[in-house]
C-alpha cells in the first residue's frame, strides 16, 4: 500500500477535519480568545488526527504487505484465506470473512468437478477392461479358423486393442503416481514381450528384426514401458518400407542407459519432426494412413516424463527413423531396490 493511495482513500475525512478546524479557529477569533489558546487549539485539533492516520497507515500497510507476500509464496492461490494475518481493523475482518466464503464455495465447486471427473475416469477404465474381453475372444475364434486367412481380421483387432490401450493409459496418465511401480527390470525383456505380442504382424509383413543382447537393469515401470514400446513398434510397422527392418540396440554408461529402436521405414519430414510428440499431430505421412490418430507418441512422451525417462526421435525422410529412450541412473529411485 502506497501513502498516496492511503491519503486518497481518507481524503474526504481529512478535508472535513481541516474545514472543522478552520471554523473552530474563526470561532475562537470571533470570541477574542488569547493567541496561545488558539495555537493550542490548532495543534491539538490537527496533531491527534495526524498520529491517528499515521498509525492507521502503518497498520494497514503491514497487513496488506503480509497478505501479498503470502499470496506470492502460495502455489495454490485459492488457499490464501487460510493465511490471512490476524488484525483488529474492521475492513480486514470483513475481507477475511468474505475471502473465506469465496474459497469455501470455490473448493466445493472443485470437489464436485473432481468427483464427476473421477466417476468418468472410473467408468472409462471399467469400459476398457470390459471391451478387452470380446477382443480377446475374437482373436481366439479367429485363431481357431485359420483356413480362412484371417490375418487382416487379426490386424484390425490388434489395432482396436492398441487404441483401447491408448485411451486406458491416457486416462491413467492424469494420476500416474497412483498407478506406476518403479522397480529394476531388464528393458530387453520388455522389448521381447512387445515383439511376442506382435509376432504375427512381423511374420505376415515380413519385417526383419534385430535385437542386441543386454543384461543390465534399469529403474522403470515395466507395464508402462511395454505400452510405450508398443506405440513405437506400431509406428515402425505402420510406416514401413518395402524391405522392412527394425533394429533394437542398447547403449550404457555410468549415468544412463539408452534403448534405441531403428527402422528403415519412410521416415519423417524435417518440417514434421519437431511436432511428432504433439497431441493429435499426424503429419504428412500420418495423413496417408487412415488409422493414424496422432496420440501414440503423445501419450508415450507423457508417460516417459512421469517415469523420469527421456524420449527423442531422429529421422531422415525415405531413409530411417530412430527412437531413443534414455533411462537415468537416479539415486532417488534406488530406494526402490
Amino acid at each position: 500500500m502506497k501513502l498516496r493511495e492511503f491519503i486518497q482513500d481518507y481524503l474526504l475525512w481529512i478535508l472535513i477535519t481541516i474545514i472543522i478546524g478552520i471554523f473552530l479557529v474563526l470561532f475562537a477569533i470571533a470570541f477574542k480568545c488569547p493567541i496561545p489558546f488558539i495555537l493550542l487549539l490548532v495543534i491539538t485539533w490537527f496533531l491527534f488526527p495526524f498520529f491517528f492516520l499515521l498509525a492507521r497507515y502503518y497498520k494497514k500497510k503491514a497487513f496488506y504487505s503480509s497478505l501479498l507476500k503470502n499470496l506470492e509464496q502460495l502455489d495454490h492461490k485459492y488457499l490464501l484465506s487460510e493465511l490471512v494475518p490476524e488484525t483488529s481493523f474492521l475492513e480486514a475482518k470483513i475481507f477475511k470473512e468474505v475471502l473465506w466464503e469465496i474459497t469455501k464455495s470455490y473448493q466445493e465447486e472443485i470437489n464436485q468437478y473432481k468427483y464427476s471427473v473421477e466417476d468418468f475416469k472410473e467408468y472409462v477404465e471399467l469400459w476398457i477392461h470390459e471391451v478387452k474381453v470380446p477382443i480377446a475372444s475374437s482373436l481366439l475364434i479367429v485363431h481357431n479358423h485359420k483356413n480362412n486367412d484371417p490375418q487382416k481380421i487379426i490386424e484390425q483387432i490388434g489395432r482396436i486393442e492398441n487404441y483401447v490401450d491408448q485411451i486406458l493409459y491416457y486416462v491413467r496418465s492424469e494420476n500416474a503416481e497412483k498407478d506406476y511401480l518403479i522397480k529394476p527390470c531388464n528393458p530387453r525383456d520388455v522389448v521381447n514381450k512387445v515383439i511376442l505380442k506382435n509376432k504375427e504382424r512381423f511374420i505376415y509383413d515380413k519385417i526383419k528384426l534385430e535385437l542386441d543382447p543386454f543384461e543390465q537393469e534399469v529403474l522403470t515401470d515395466s507395464k508402462w514401458l511395454e505400452f510405450i514400446l508398443s506405440q513405437i513398434f506400431q509406428n515402425s510397422m505402420k510406416y514401413r518400407s518395402k524391405d522392412a527392418k527394425i533394429k533394437v540396440s542398447f547403449l550404457s554408461n555410468d549415468n544412463q542407459v539408452q534403448l534405441k529402436i531403428w527402422d528403415n521405414g519412410i521416415g519423417i519430414s524435417k518440417s514434421d519432426l519437431p511436432r511428432v510428440f504433439d497431441k493429435s499431430f499426424t503429419g504428412q505421412n500420418g495423413r496417408k494412413v487412415s488409422t493414424s490418430t496422432g496420440m501414440g507418441l503423445y501419450i508415450a512422451r507423457k508417460l516417459c516424463q512421469k517415469l523420469g525417462h527421456k524420449i527423442e526421435i531422429s529421422s531422415e525422410e525415405n531413409h530411417f527413423t530412430e527412437v531413443t529412450i534414455t533411462f537415468y541412473r537416479n539415486e532417488f529411485y534406488d530406494v526402490a531396490r
